[in-house]
C-alpha cells in the first residue's frame, strides 16, 4: 500500500492511486478545507489528519504521527517533500521506502 503528504506531494501534482491513503501533518482543524481542495482535484482517498491542534503541529510532531501512521496501515511506501519529516519518519519506521519529491528543483 501507498501513502502520500499533501503539502509539496500532491499540491505538486503527484496523484495518489485510488487505493493509497493520504497522511498530512495538517491539523484535524484544517480539515474542511483540504477535502474541498482535494475534491477540486477530483481526490477522494482516505485522508488522516494530524491529531494536534494547528498552533501546536510542528515539523517533528507531523512526521513522528506520519511514522506511526505508516505502521498502523502496514503503508510500503510513501511520498514525502520534507526532509525534516522524513528523518521523524524513519525514527519510527524502518520497512517503509520514503520517496523524496524534490519540489525545489521543479
Amino acid at each position: 500500500m501507498k501513502g502520500y503528504d499533501i503539502d509539496g506531494v500532491i499540491t505538486a501534482g503527484y496523484v495518489p492511486e485510488s487505493d493509497a491513503i493520504i497522511i498530512t501533518g495538517r491539523s484535524y482543524e484544517m480539515a474542511p478545507e483540504t477535502y474541498a481542495m482535494l475534491h477540486r482535484m477530483c481526490i477522494f482517498n482516505a485522508v488522516y489528519f494530524n491529531p494536534l491542534a494547528l498552533d501546536d503541529t510542528t515539523i517533528e510532531n507531523s512526521g513522528g504521527w506520519k511514522g506511526e501512521m505508516i505502521n498502523k496501515f502496514g503503508i510500503t511506501e510513501f511520498y514525502e517533500d520534507d526532509l525534516g519529516q522524513i528523518e521523524a519518519i524513519k525514527k519510527i519506521n524502518y520497512n517503509c521506502k520514503i520517496h523524496y519529491v524534490d519540489t525545489a528543483s521543479e
